[in-house]
């Protein structure tokens, strides 16, 4: 395997595709309510997106690496970290310095919005990068993760919708709203295969605390309050925002698996992601 494969591997990009979605739910927003779109503005928003969710996986498989949960993780598609570190293919001090680099970078393009938008992009940026940093070491520690991990992809949708605009409208907070439950329950459905790893580290995430069968419970309110915001904004806002219920049927699938199978990895894996 080339060493540039393996970098572009330690980025997990099977998790980057969230990212486009992301930005795009800003940009559609932006097309509903007819704001005009500059490509070369949107092309530093997706790449400054890009480069904050690249921060967050190498980031976050770093820190893993170094406390050890890499080695007592179960590995599926969706959870378990790259399985780069624990196999030595890669330096990690490299792995952390991309992380960083990828952030600071990110900041650059925050910093380049600031002049045209004003402060507010820089605060979101700021927030985001705060979330990144300290996401493994200390927010999974006090029942946070799913919180974070759900503003942090909400601001993502929230910062691209104004810094292309320059102004925040209802829509495009209760959009961010839908992308914050969404982005939770992807990850909060993901921890339940690591939970006695994550334990023994020292996490709190929900399905710790709750325990699964509890935390399978939240997943499906997370799932019916991101379709209710949905429902409001296309009451509220245009029937055209009723195309994502398309993915009720989606939605329908893994909340049962996550009732049914929250005991049982094996089952619930097909459901992951």
């Amino acid at each position: 395997m080339s060493k540039l494969l393996i970098w572009f591997k330690e980025t997990r990009p099977h998790f980057l595709l969230l990212t486009p979605v992301t930005v795009l739910v800003g940009i559609s927003t932006l097309m509903h309510d007819k704001v005009g779109i500059d490509i070369v503005d949107l092309s530093l928003v997706l790449i400054g997106a890009l480069l904050a969710h690249i921060s967050v996986n190498v980031l976050n498989d770093y820190f893993d690496y170094k406390s050890g949960i890499d080695l007592k993780t179960r590995r599926t598609p969706f959870s378990g970290g790259s399985g780069i570190l624990v196999s030595g293919l890669l330096d990690p001090l490299k792995v952390k310095m991309l992380g960083l680099l990828s952030i600071a970078t990110g900041l650059v393009i925050a910093a380049y919005f600031y002049f045209k938008v004003g402060w507010l992009i820089l605060l979101i940026a700021l927030v985001g990068a705060g979330l990144i940093y300290f996401y493994t070491d200390y927010l999974t520690k006090v029942g946070l993760a799913e919180v974070a991990a759900g503003l942090g992809f909400a601001l993502m949708a929230l910062g691209s919708y104004y810094a292309l605009s320059g102004s925040i409208s209802e829509t495009i907070t209760y959009s961010s709203l839908v992308v914050f439950f969404t982005v939770a329950n992807l990850l909060l459905l993901n921890e339940f295969p690591d939970v006695n790893a994550d334990k023994a580290a020292g996490r709190r995430h929900l399905p710790i605390l709750l325990g699964r069968k509890n935390a399978s419970y939240v997943y499906v309110t997370f799932e019916a309050l991101s379709y209710l915001t949905i429902l409001h904004i296309a009451f509220s806002h245009g029937f055209l925002a009723l195309m994502p219920l398309l993915s009720i049927p989606l939605a329908i699938r893994s909340s049962r698996g996550a009732i049914r199978y929250y005991d049982d990895i094996n089952k619930l894996v097909p459901y992951l992601g």
